[in-house]
């Protein structure tokens, strides 16, 4: 009974306070109030709106003991990391290919330059300090299998 007087007590105040005009009720007792909606700031256009660009995929394609067939990419390079050896060719983005069909090794070779010639000498300073030190390049090869010898001689002249 108790709960009840306390509802009836809580209901007529209610409907006093809304008899009350207030700015932030409407006649039906409802509040008015302003509600914010998601907004985002308005700026200048932007550049590059694509994002990044993908990679290039640069780098050593085939290992070392891989079986290559000819015209396989083994390097894809921006500068001269890798040399090409033995049956390996250079395309002009200096890819690095292979001429025929074979294993693939990398060895560290060192190497004597012509310290006479004009872009040796004028590139001295970056290719080496002191004149003495050895230079060291990684060239790639491709060591052909032998051809197997499955003819027979019919006729010798």
């Amino acid at each position: 009974m108790a709960m009840s007087l306390l509802r009836q007590v809580i209901s007529s105040n209610a409907t006093a306070a809304t008899r009350e005009i207030s700015p932030l009720l409407n006649n039906h007792g409802v509040w008015l109030a302003s509600t914010r909606n998601a907004s985002k700031k308005s700026g200048g256009s932007s550049r590059n709106t694509k994002g990044r660009p993908r990679g290039k995929s640069r780098g050593l394609k085939k290992e070392d003991g891989d079986w290559v067939t000819q015209g396989s990419i083994l390097v894809r390079q921006l500068g001269l990391e890798f040399l090409p050896g033995l049956n390996v060719g250079i395309g002009r983005d200096r890819t690095l290919y292979a001429k025929y069909h074979g294993r693939v090794m990398i060895t560290t070779e060192k190497v004597d330059p012509n310290w006479d010639h004009k872009i040796v000498k004028r590139f001295k300073g970056l290719i080496q300090q002191d004149e003495g030190a050895p230079i060291y390049k990684t060239y790639l090869h491709i060591l052909t299998e032998p051809q197997k010898t499955n003819f027979k001689l019919v006729d010798q002249i």
